[in-house]
């Protein structure tokens, strides 16, 4: 059974960075096009950054580009997310979430997803 599990959530001052993981089994995640989604109270699940299977080409939403970096390790099984300058506005539950298989093209469409984790809480406050 495909699982994606996500760990590195917590509580960090405006400004502060935090390092989210997400660890797969049952599958090898190099086989896949992933992607980390957020969702805050009250609103719509959007996505966040996403990473293609092979090439490794990435894509990040606008409103945390320069300041979040997505990576993969092969060897760990795991991807990564990487925040900085983190803003009050950041807080939310974040998933990652992959493709079906043979989908190589990274995307950050919720629709295009059929695995996903359980999340994550990050909030930013003082």
């Amino acid at each position: 059974q495909l699982q994606l599990v996500e760990s590195g959530g917590g509580l960090v001052q405006p400004g502060g960075s935090l390092r989210l993981s997400c660890a797969a089994s049952g599958f090898t995640l190099d086989a896949y096009a992933l992607a980390w989604f957020r969702q805050a109270p009250g609103k719509e699940r959007e996505g966040v950054s996403c990473i293609s299977r092979g090439d490794g080409n990435t894509d990040y939403a606008d409103s945390v580009k320069g300041r979040f970096t997505i990576s993969r390790d092969n060897a760990k099984n795991t991807i990564y997310l990487q925040m900085n300058s983190l803003k009050p506005e950041d807080t939310a539950v974040y998933y990652c979430a992959a493709r079906p298989r043979g989908f190589s093209v990274c995307t950050m469409h919720t629709g295009r997803m059929t695995t996903w984790g359980q999340g994550t809480q990050v909030t930013v406050s003082s």
